[in-house]
């Protein structure tokens, strides 16, 4: 099976020899088969008759044939990555077995424009393989590496189908710009911004089709990326096909979805009791008890489901002639926990990596394809479910509004005839019934390359890559004409969109690798890249006519692209290999920004001492690696949000802007604030790094201390009234610094023919502060809200200022009892000044924020014979969430609404007792520290089934298995830290099946 591993890992197939031609006369036929030790055949191993460049090689079964004098004593066998072997020739049959040469099977990490031994590296990067991949009902590639890399959080936006996720690499670079890392599949950067249909255009890449992952952490990593790497590259590597007969593999599963839990509200029966209650006490107008019912509706039991899924890949690799292939087919349904909610997703994935010119000319040729229909079920429905009454049936069979219950404005109070009341909570079932948004989506990606030694320096190689990335996305919303909403906008009832984008690369350079004795070594690349990425899309809404049928009210449509250019170079050297030095450089001029600030210029450089390689520390065997690193670079932000932000635009205004001349309404231009001098955010990173290894790898792992300082941080800022056509700006005035501590680990105790067992565990710190926002420091300045919440107008809770992290809690300080009950409406005087606290910002303080300040991941696999069991889960420390369900649906005041309705409240509304609103009282923020299993796996492997090709795994996994927290929202992972009708991630049950034939 090693053979197997060896040409996953991209070990070249052998040297491809020309035939000489002889004459038959004292010849003889020799003929045989080449295997490896465990008896797998090896195609295209070159056999040479010793002494001449007579020759053959091993075909697709690893048998040969060859005429060789009779006078010929020897064959040679060779195959890279193995030990060549000289076998005396005996009879006409000649069998020989080879053996792997360690040297040539070193750890190789992919990085930026070419590889590198693992042992080699200066920069702070860390490597996963499928191997390590989470396991589960997985459809986009983020779910595989989630808790698997030091420095890296990913937090999934919950539980909707294909759903997209916030990735940060050692915390947030950046307030207004992007902080998303830059993905990088098979050497291609792809544009993974977000297009309208699609929930997370990752989810296009089949994680079935994913080798492995490279996280490229440091600046002296990443710089070689640019303007591009401030957050980080996340490098993806599909699978290849390799040399040998062809191989089929499937891997399938089927699974069921069912909700963790759910937020705990009233029944129809404790509705009616705490209703009867509070109107008896005064704090709810009697009229609330003529409009309830007598029905017990569980209204989140009715919108969510058992969400069944399945999943299914088929891949057929191996190679003809000369030419390895691998071809990929996948198919997954994807059912989420609210109805009507699902994806269906079909891809297809070829690629071609012949070989020609006795080597010299490499081709890689890659061709994907993903065909994706969403449904988007109406997310609304989660926050009606907890609201509407209990005591109201799901239908009231009135065809006013289809047959589903809806509250009218009180004054009508008539169900056939009465207007549907505007500012009340919309039945969730026909929320579900009356909404249909769906999308189909289609992404195309071609990938060529070609790399060619040159046949008189083959040190010296070139290296050209092309790449086309296409994707489009058609959309259909529709309201139906009976939902009560529908008569609410009716200008929204029916849309229909279309997006499309594409980005065109091409690369170019020249790698120059040489080892002169045992001295030095070089490693060169220099060269040139260009990407040219292009937007456009269409939007057009219709309204339901006096004759019930779709008119047009409207559209819009827009066309937009930017182009990169860049000069990009390496220099790796190795001094004795013990010493590695090495250096990048990135020239990028982006078409986003204004001539005079066009181009950046973005350097690292690293060194690295290999320790254990010295001569006082040779000779301690239990020391395999011991490696220090010390790393410096500088990269960019080019995603800052608008394209070109530097250039003075109008757009045209809103409805309600719009001028009378006699009677027609005509639209007006409105400018749109702009900054002639904007320029990309830098960022500088440092980083100290030690890699270790003892006891023959038993034990490896590494430890990084970084600093990262953001320059020129975008801000937006108040300017004065009539500057710049607004009174706001975006642009370059703040700074921002994330430093911390990463650590990984893993241990090997067991490592036998019958037993295997190996625990990795990884840590991070990491403290995010603000040290400039402002053109000049203001110190009675409180900062900048941000962190919207549900409830009322405009409300904040999370605040950007000087010497706090980003999206700092920004609340008033609640006063509790002598029985610990927060007393409604009192405060904190944070000012001294007495008067009422509320609603004054000095009174407010700054305490904690959403990120964690601690990051645990803890991942195990045991195998023993034909059984294996793994896990892994990931503890969350030191994350604070504002609890927005309890802070806007947890009141008395709720119950009923003085426009004519309803509404039920959650039960943990006995925990406060508040009457009325109290959205600044951090009472409602929580520690939400957690420790998540993300799954728990079980497998049997079995071999020789019905023939003996046929081998497979048979496996149970629970996915979500549980969670440890003390929050009380149903999921204390909260993207943003604001918990506010979170889409549910279900607990699933998966039975999966492989099969290799």
């Amino acid at each position: 099976m090693k053979f197997k591993k060896l040409v996953i890992t991209k070990l070249l197939p052998a040297v491809i020899f020309v035939l000489v031609g002889f004459t038959t006369f004292g010849q003889k036929t020799i003929t045989g088969t080449v295997t490896d030790s465990d008896g797998e055949a090896i195609p295209g191993v070159s056999v040479l008759v010793k002494g001449t460049t007579t020759g053959t090689m091993t075909d697709a079964f690893g048998k040969y044939s060859v005429a060789v004098p009779n006078d010929a004593t020897a064959l040679v066998f060779s195959y890279i990555g193995m030990k060549t072997q000289e076998k005396t020739i005996e009879g006409n049959v000649t069998d020989c077995i080879l053996s792997y040469d360690d040297s040539e099977l070193a750890e190789v990490v992919v990085i930026g424009y070419g590889e590198v031994k693992k042992e080699d590296a200066t920069g702070s990067i860390q490597s996963v393989s499928s191997d390590d991949f989470n396991k589960g009902n997985i459809t986009s590639p983020q779910d595989l590496l989630t808790g698997k890399v030091s420095g890296v959080v990913i937090t999934s936006s919950g539980g909707q189908p294909g759903g997209a996720a916030t990735i940060r690499i050692r915390g947030g670079s950046s307030l207004n710009a992007s902080n998303d890392p830059l993905f990088v599949v098979d050497g291609i950067p792809i544009d993974n911004g977000g297009i309208g249909g699609m929930a997370n255009p990752l989810s296009t890449i089949n994680p079935n089709d994913i080798e492995s992952f490279t996280v490229l952490k440091d600046a002296s990593a990443t710089a070689i990326y640019g303007s591009r790497a401030s957050n980080g590259v996340i490098i993806i590597t599909t699978k290849k096909g390799h040399a040998g007969a062809m191989k089929i593999s499937y891997n399938g599963n089927v699974s069921i979805g069912v909700p963790a839990k759910l937020l705990s509200v009233l029944s129809g029966d404790e509705y009616r009791t705490l209703l009867q209650q509070k109107v008896d006490e005064g704090i709810v107008s009697d009229v609330a008890l003529t409009k309830i019912g007598d029905a017990n509706t569980d209204w989140q039991n009715e919108i969510y489901q058992n969400a069944m899924s399945h999943d299914h890949n088929v891949s057929l690799s191996g190679s003809y002639k000369i030419l390895p292939y691998r071809l990929s087919l996948g198919y997954t349904d994807q059912n989420g926990l609210l109805k009507y909610s699902d994806m269906k997703r079909s891809t297809i994935d070829l690629t071609l990596s012949p070989e020609l010119f006795n080597n010299s000319l490499k081709l890689y040729l890659n061709g994907k394809a993903a065909f994706t229909d969403n449904n988007f079920s109406n997310t609304g429905a989660i926050g009606a479910a907890v609201q509407f009454d209990p005591t109201q049936p799901i239908n009231n069979y009135n065809y006013r509004f289809g047959g589903y219950t809806a509250w009218v404005e009180a004054s009508e109070d008539d169900q056939k005839n009465g207007m549907p009341n505007n500012i009340a909570t919309h039945n969730p079932v026909a929320l579900l019934e009356f909404t249909d948004n769906t999308s189909k989506s289609q992404r195309y990606f071609g990938n060529a390359k070609a790399e060619y030694i040159i046949p008189f320096m083959p040190e010296l190689k070139v290296v050209v890559k092309g790449a086309y990335d296409y994707f489009n996305s058609e959309g259909h919303r529709y309201t139906d004409w009976l939902a009560s909403w529908s008569h609410r906008e009716p200008d929204q009832n029916v849309q229909d969109y279309s997006n499309m984008r594409y980005t065109s690369l091409f690369d170019s350079y020249l790698n120059y690798n040489k080892d002169f004795g045992t001295v030095h070594k070089v490693d060169f690349t220099a060269g040139y890249s260009w990407e040219h990425h292009y937007y456009e899309g269409t939007f057009i809404h219709h309204k339901w006519s006096a004759s019930d049928s779709a008119v047009n009210a409207g559209s819009s449509a827009y066309k937009n692209e930017y182009l990169l250019a860049s000069l990009f170079g390496r220099l790796n050297y190795n001094l004795l290999n013990k010493y590695l030095f090495t250096a990048t450089v990135r020239y990028d001029g982006s078409s986003r920004f204004a001539p005079e600030n066009r181009y950046g210029l973005f350097p690292s450089a690293a060194f690295a001492w290999k320790i254990n390689e010295e001569s006082f520390l040779r000779d301690i065997t239990a020391i395999t690696n011991l490696k220090l690193r010390l790393g410096w670079g500088k990269t960019g932000q080019q995603d800052i949000g608008s394209l070109y932000p530097y250039i003075p635009t109008y757009v045209i205004s809103q409805t309600g802007a719009y001028y009378q001349f006699g009677n027609t309404f005509y639209p007006t231009l409105r400018p749109d604030p702009y900054d002639p001098s904007i320029k990309w955010e830098e960022t500088v990173t440092e980083n100290i790094g030690l890699d270790f290894g003892f006891m023959q790898e038993k034990i490896i792992g590494s430890i990084d201390v970084y600093k990262r300082i953001t320059n020129d941080l975008l801000n937006d800022i108040p300017i004065a009234a009539g500057t710049n056509f607004s009174n706001h700006l975006i642009t370059n005035v703040g700074s921002l610094e994330n430093s911390g501590i990463e650590a990984n680990l893993t241990v090997r105790p067991v490592s036998n023919k019958d037993m295997t067992l190996e625990v990795s565990g990884n840590f991070t710190y990491n403290v995010n502060k603000i040290t400039k926002l402002t053109l000049v420091d203001d110190t009675t300045f409180v900062g900048y809200d941000v962190g919207g919440i549900s409830g009322g107008v405009g409300n904040n809770v999370e605040i950007n200022q000087v010497g706090y992290p980003a999206n700092t809690y920004f609340l008033f300080q609640q006063i509790y009892d002598e029985n610990g009950m927060p007393i409604e409406g009192l405060y904190t005087d944070k000012t001294g000044n007495g008067g009422e606290v509320a609603g004054d910002n000095l009174n407010k303080y700054y305490l904690e924020n959403p990120a964690p300040q601690y990051l645990f991941g803890l991942s195990s696999r045991f195998t023993y014979k034909q059984f294996d069991v793994a896990f892994s889960g990931r503890f969350n420390i030191g994350n604070y969430v504002y609890n927005n369900n309890a802070s806007s649906m947890a009141l008395y005041q709720n119950l009923y609404n003085q426009s004519g309705y309803t509404s039920n409240i959650l039960s943990d509304v006995s925990k406060s007792n508040f009457r009325t609103a109290q959205y600044w009282s951090d009472f409602y923020l929580e520690n939400a520290s957690f420790f998540r299993m993300d799954f728990v796996t079980a497998g049997y492997n079995f071999e020789k089934l019905v023939s003996e090709k046929l081998s497979g795994r048979l496996s149970f996994t629970v996915q979500n298995a549980f969670v440890v927290t003390k929050y009380s929202g149903i999921d204390p992972e909260i993207s943003g830290g604001i918990d506010n009708n979170i889409f549910p991630r279900p607990r699933t049950f998966i039975l999966g099946l492989n099969l290799n034939f």
